[in-house]
């Protein structure tokens, strides 16, 4: 069975965090996708 072809409608990007445990990644993180959540590009999910 043939898999459908998925078309990607919105922009996107990938990021990555490299550091030391306890060194905030995950905070950095929340706050970059809580700003964009407030200007309406993106959906902040908790976790």
């Amino acid at each position: 069975m043939a898999k459908q072809k998925f078309e990607r409608t919105k922009p996107h990007v990938n990021i990555g965090t490299i550091g030391h445990v306890d060194h905030g990644k995950t905070t950095t993180t929340a706050a970059i996708t809580a700003v964009l959540a407030l200007q309406g590009k993106a959906e902040q999910k908790k976790f």
